[in-house]
């Protein structure tokens, strides 16, 4: 399948691969992916001594506002993230991980380590030197900005 595909394909590809393979690992703990990495990614800045507002949450996990916002009202309906008027500003949202929202998130994150095994065997493991340099590569790509408008570069 690789031979004569662009990056472009390859990276669509790989992303949704990884996407389909997190929502069936995760089926059973009743998330999805996207649920994930907001759970995931609100855990970790709170271990950090933070509580990020809906805002800070799209900016870290390149999502949306809109969608954080309609994931959060979904988590919240589930019990699994409180939500918050912001102390500094009334127009902000914060947000939090209930007990539940954090035991479920422990479980999901043990769960994505074992898919991250398994994934990145090929490159030898999560240790693995061609991992460090495969992710030295992602972060390179991830850091150049496409938002420009091609109109302008003409």
């Amino acid at each position: 399948m690789s031979e004569g595909a662009t990056p472009g394909y390859l990276v669509w590809r790989l992303a949704t691969k990884w996407r389909v393979a997190v929502d069936r690992a995760l089926a059973p703990l009743g998330l999805t992916h996207a649920q994930y990495a907001l759970l995931a990614s609100l855990f970790g800045m709170s271990r950090g001594g933070l509580r990020p507002s809906q805002r800070q949450l799209a900016d870290h996990t390149g999502l949306e506002p809109l969608y954080v916002s309609k994931l959060a009202r979904a988590l919240e309906a589930t019990g699994f993230v409180s939500r918050a008027g912001h102390p500094d500003d009334t127009r902000a949202v914060q947000l939090a991980l209930t007990d539940e929202g954090e035991r479920v998130t422990r479980d999901a994150i043990a769960v994505v380590a074992r898919l991250h095994d398994r994934f990145l065997a090929p490159l030898g493991g999560l240790a693995g030197e061609r991992t460090a340099a495969f992710r030295r590569d992602l972060t390179a790509l991830l850091d150049v900005p496409l938002d420009v408008r091609f109109e302008e570069e003409r």
